[in-house]
């Protein structure tokens, strides 16, 4: 599909856990999405809608923020972690969705305390997060970035600690880590393109005022 970016606003949705939650949240909104979307055996990236001039697509919530600050995409969902790990300039938070929730923690082996250790060496997807936190308790770290399997780290003693979303905590116990204490709150955010805002303002408002009357 290729998408006339002039006449249409691109609206950026996750893949992945918050996917049941979102699907309440676009009934509410009146958002109808071809059925393609919902099919995980689907490779398909660009969906049509109900409303003529809103396309989706489908990707790692990780990038959203990225492609609503660059202008790929006028709107996103996306969490909360991932808007305060990149700290974009090009793109405003809209609303809390109030879905997705999990928490940003600190997690390490049982008997390790973080508090009195120096020096600590933290494996994380966040390393801006991460580094923001440990500065505020004054601690010094050294971050190393992975994209996955965090918890993989400190069993091999990559690292003393990890940070990582956190939700019901059984990926820790499962590796005989615990979470020692939390960064912050994270829910799915409704963000828009500050440009987009400026330049398609009624179309970009109209979608908004959905989600607001969810």
């Amino acid at each position: 599909m290729n998408i006339d970016r002039k006449k249409n606003i691109i609206l950026a949705l996750p893949k992945g856990r918050i996917m049941a939650e979102l699907s309440v949240l676009l009934n509410k909104a009146q958002i109808e999405i071809e059925a393609d979307f919902f099919n995980e055996k689907s490779r398909k990236l660009f969906f049509s809608t109900n409303i003529p001039y809103l396309k989706v697509i489908i990707c790692r919530s990780f990038d959203i923020a990225t492609l609503v600050s660059y202008g790929a995409a006028d709107i996103g969902v996306c969490g909360l972690d991932v808007i305060a790990e990149f700290q974009y300039n090009n793109l405003t938070v809209m609303s809390d969705l109030k879905i997705g929730r999990c928490k940003f923690s600190v997690a390490s082996k049982k008997d390790f305390d973080f508090n009195t250790t120096d020096n600590l060496v933290v494996a994380t997807k966040y390393p801006n997060l991460t580094k923001s936190f440990f500065d505020k308790i004054n601690k010094k770290i050294e971050t190393i970035k992975l994209n996955g399997s965090v918890e993989l780290a400190v069993n091999l003693n990559l690292c003393d600690i990890i940070t990582d979303l956190v939700s019901s905590g059984k990926t820790l116990k499962d590796n005989n880590l615990e979470e020692k204490t939390q960064i912050i709150d994270v829910t799915s955010q409704l963000i828009i393109n500050n440009n987009s805002m400026a330049t398609n303002n009624e179309q970009v408002l109209a979608i908004i005022d959905r989600f607001s009357h969810e």
